[in-house]
């Protein structure tokens, strides 16, 4: 199980590869909320999301004869692009398995990046994991998954570690953080670095709409799964469910999750570029609209969220930005 120790081991490994990226404030966002909010920009992390943290954990740790039999992935996008650019900078193979629905830019950077990008048809049920089992036996590579895997949420735990740091530069050592939730690594991740580096703040899972899996689970006390397929406007965090690794730390760590709307979503987008200057995707924005629109359930004090990604194809962007 991951804990404070790999989280900081895996900070010494990312050390002047992964990077600090900033916490920003908005008094146009505060007046909205009615709260201060900083937002931790994640988007402007090297392949625009905070996977890149969790795919240089992996990847870095594995041993140099492994490491260079190559490494597989399963992504709809990002997990793809922070896999990939790991390998790439490590100078090893990579096999990322995509839908062939994922957005457009995803899988164009995936392949820019040197990855063999094998496309499979999720719609229609095509099994993503009886591709991956072959091409792992065939290949001999190691299968890095997007967050039940303890490394990667190692490596998404130093967000964390910046979280605690960067706020108590702004004097807040006491703060609701409302993280982009999705099967849970980078929420788990955060709540295990900030349990020993910020007790004062405490974790709130956020998820889209009719995909808030987290949220029941938390709710029930046992893992919850989505009924339906892994597709819609927050492409980055349709999971069917919390991980078997994940779970139990938020089960732990975390208050109750919210749920906000499309609208909400796409409101937080218009807002994050207005007033932050920062390009969010639907999933990397689901925790701004929270802290925005749903402070009734927040207690009192400051909202510290991730705005986890900013990989959205220009078309769906100015869609949102012209609404």
């Amino acid at each position: 199980m991951t804990d404070i120790s790999m989280i900081e081991a895996a900070a010494e490994r990312a050390q002047g590869v992964v990077r600090r990226t900033a916490l920003l404030s908005s008094p146009f966002l505060d007046a909205i909320a009615g709260r201060r909010v900083f937002a931790k920009c994640e988007a402007l992390q090297h392949t625009g999301s905070f996977k890149f943290r969790g795919g240089w954990s992996a990847v870095s740790a594995l041993s140099p004869e492994v490491r260079a039999r190559g490494v597989l992935a399963f992504s709809s996008g990002n997990h793809a692009q922070g896999v990939a650019r790991a390998a790439e900078l490590h100078g090893v193979p990579a096999t990322i398995i995509m839908p062939a629905d994922a957005p457009r830019l995803k899988i164009e950077n995936t392949r820019a990046m040197g990855a063999d990008v094998v496309l499979y048809d999720r719609a229609g049920g095509e099994d993503r994991n009886a591709i991956g089992a072959r091409l792992e036996a065939e290949r001999g590579l190691t299968l890095i998954k997007p967050f039940d895997e303890p490394l990667v949420i190692a490596g998404q735990g130093t967000c964390g570690l910046e979280i605690a740091e960067q706020a108590a530069e702004e004097g807040v050592t006491q703060a609701t953080v409302l993280t982009c939730c999705g099967g849970g690594g980078l929420t788990a991740g955060i709540a295990l670095a900030l349990e020993a580096r910020a007790p004062g703040m405490v974790v709130r899972p956020v998820e889209p709409e009719g995909f808030d899996d987290t949220a029941r689970s938390l709710a029930s006390g046992g893992i919850v799964r989505n009924n339906g397929p892994e597709a819609g406007f927050c492409d980055a965090i349709l999971t069917p469910a919390p991980g078997n690794i994940t779970f139990p730390i938020m089960s732990r760590l975390c208050g109750p999750g919210i749920v906000v709307t499309e609208a909400e979503v796409r409101a937080a987008m218009r807002h994050a570029f207005e007033r932050l200057k920062v390009v969010a995707e639907p999933g990397g924005a689901v925790a701004l609209a929270a802290a925005l629109f749903h402070g009734q359930e927040l207690d009192d004090g400051p909202a510290i969220v991730t705005i986890s990604g900013g990989n959205v194809d220009r078309g769906l962007f100015a869609e949102v930005l012209s609404d």
